[in-house]
C-alpha cells in the first residue's frame, strides 16, 4: 500500500518554500548574455540569461522597471540583481529581476546615472544658471586634445565663418589617467585669459574614452566658470555630464564652432540688407515729411494772422454791402405786412363781432334753461319757511308760516297739517 503521496501542487509549493528559505537565492547577482528578450504589452519584461554552459529564465515585472535604465536587446552582456524562485503553475524556477545593469561599460553607466542624479538635485542643471552665448565674439577658448579631428574641425569652421576670430587652444588630455584634472586646468586657464566663449570637448569614442567628461570635478569647473561654456563631446548620440552642466550643448565639435562663431559673410550680408532697408525707410519718411511740410505751409498760408485779417476785411466789406440791402428789404417786408393787416382788419373785426354775438346768444339760451323763473313759468313754485327753503316735510311743523313764490308774486300761508309719503 502506497503511503505519503503528494500532489503536484504540494511538491511545487515545497520546492518554492525551499528556494524562499535560501538566503543567497533571495538576493543574487547573475551575469550572462541576453536572449529571447520580449517586452510584453502589460509592461512585463521576459528574457533569458545564457552562457557557454546553460540558460536561465528571467522576468522583470512592470513595477520593477525603474531598475532598468536602458532598453535591453539580444546579445547584451548584463548583470541581473534579483531572486530565484519557483513558478508553481509550470513547476519551473526563474529569476525575478529587480535591477539590471550592463556588464563592464554598464557599471560606468550606473555611475554616470548616479552622479547625474546627485548634480541635478544640487541644481547644477537648472536653466536659470545658464549663461547666454555672446552673438559676436573675438576670442574663443578651446579645451581639447592638441591633435585629432575635433580641433581641426573647430579651426577650419572658425576660419571659414569668421577669419577675424582668435582661437586660444589649451592642449588637454581627454582620456586616460589625469584627463579630468587636465580638462579642469584648461577651463581655469582660459577663464583667466578672459576669452569670450569656451568650447570644451573631444571626438567620439566609447563610454570609457569619454569618461573624463563625466567626472564631478570637470562638471563643477564648468558650472563655476564665469565664461559661457559650450560642451562638444563625442558624436550626436553621445551624452556626458558636462552636456547637462554647460551653458549650451553642441552635438559635435563642428556644431560647437558654428554655434559659437557668427558667419562673417552672413553678417556682412545682413548689414547690407539692413542698410538698404534703412535707406528705403528714410526715403519713405522724407517723402512723407515733405508732403506734410507742403500741407502745413498751405495751411499756414490760410491760417496766418495776415491771411485771417485779409479774410476778415473782405468779410466786413461784404457785410457793409449786405446790411443796407437787408435793412431796405426788411422795411419793405414790414410795410407790405402792415398794408395787408390794414386791409384785413375790418374783415377780421366784423368776423369777430359776428362770432361774439353768436357765442352770446348761445350763453343766453343756456342761462334761460338754468333760470328759476323759467321753472316757475312751467307751473312750479318756491316755498320758503322761517329756517329757509322748504325741501321736505321735516323742515316745517304745524302752525308755521310759509311764503310761496309763484310766477306773478308770492303767497302767505300757515301750516295746518303735515303728511309724509
Amino acid at each position: 500500500m502506497m503511503r505519503n503521496v503528494y500532489t503536484v501542487k504540494q511538491v511545487n509549493a515545497y520546492i518554492k518554500n525551499m528556494f524562499t528559505q535560501d538566503f543567497m537565492l533571495n538576493r543574487i547577482y547573475i551575469k550572462g548574455e541576453v536572449s529571447n528578450c520580449k517586452y510584453h504589452t502589460s509592461g512585463h519584461l521576459y528574457f533569458s540569461l545564457k552562457d557557454e554552459s546553460g540558460t536561465i529564465a528571467c522576468v522583470m515585472f512592470a513595477g520593477q522597471r525603474s531598475g532598468l535604465s536602458f532598453r535591453m536587446q539580444e546579445g547584451q552582456q548584463v548583470i541581473v540583481l534579483g531572486s530565484v524562485s519557483v513558478y508553481e503553475r509550470d513547476g519551473r524556477y526563474q529569476v525575478y529581476a529587480k535591477e539590471i545593469v550592463l556588464d563592464g561599460a554598464g557599471l560606468l553607466y550606473e555611475k554616470f546615472i548616479k552622479l547625474k542624479k546627485e548634480l541635478e538635485e544640487m541644481g547644477m542643471f537648472a536653466p536659470e544658471y545658464k549663461k547666454p552665448i555672446p552673438k559676436y565674439v573675438r576670442t574663443v577658448g578651446v579645451v581639447t586634445a592638441p591633435t585629432g579631428a575635433a580641433v581641426r574641425d573647430i579651426i577650419n569652421i572658425t576660419r571659414r565663418r569668421n577669419p577675424y576670430v582668435q582661437i586660444l587652444l589649451y592642449p588637454a588630455l581627454v582620456q586616460g589617467d589625469g584627463a579630468s584634472e587636465s580638462v579642469v586646468r584648461g577651463i581655469r586657464a582660459l577663464e583667466e585669459a578672459k576669452v569670450d566663449v569656451m568650447i570644451v570637448g573631444r571626438g567620439g569614442g566609447s563610454i570609457e574614452d569619454l569618461w573624463a567628461f563625466n567626472e564631478e570635478n570637470v562638471a563643477r569647473a564648468v558650472f563655476e566658470c564665469s565664461v559661457p561654456v559650450i560642451s562638444a563631446v563625442g558624436h550626436e548620440t553621445d551624452t556626458t555630464i558636462i552636456d547637462y552642466v554647460a551653458d549650451l550643448r553642441a552635438p559635435t565639435p563642428s556644431a560647437a564652432a558654428e554655434l559659437a562663431i557668427c558667419n562673417y559673410r552672413e553678417l556682412l550680408e545682413t548689414i547690407r540688407t539692413e542698410r538698404e532697408r534703412m535707406h528705403r525707410s528714410m526715403r519713405r519718411k522724407l517723402e512723407v515729411a515733405s508732403l506734410h511740410t507742403a500741407r502745413y505751409a498751405e495751411k499756414f498760408r490760410y491760417l496766418s494772422p495776415s491771411g485771417k485779417l485779409k479774410s476778415m476785411r473782405q468779410q466786413l466789406a461784404d457785410y457793409e454791402e449786405q446790411i443796407p440791402k437787408a435793412m431796405h428789404q426788411r422795411l419793405e417786408q414790414e410795410q407790405e405786412r402792415n398794408r395787408k393787416v390794414q386791409e384785413m382788419l375790418p374783415l377780421l373785426m366784423e368776423r369777430n363781432l359776428r362770432e361774439s354775438r353768436q357765442q352770446l346768444a348761445i350763453r343766453i339760451e343756456r342761462m334761460k334753461g338754468l333760470s328759476p323763473l323759467a321753472k316757475l313759468n312751467q307751473g312750479f313754485s318756491y316755498v320758503q319757511g322761517s329756517e329757509g327753503t322748504v325741501k321736505k316735510v321735516a323742515d316745517v311743523k304745524k302752525g308755521d308760516w310759509l311764503r310761496i313764490y309763484v310766477t306773478d308774486g308770492q303767497i302767505e300761508a300757515q301750516v295746518t297739517d303735515t303728511k309724509k309719503e
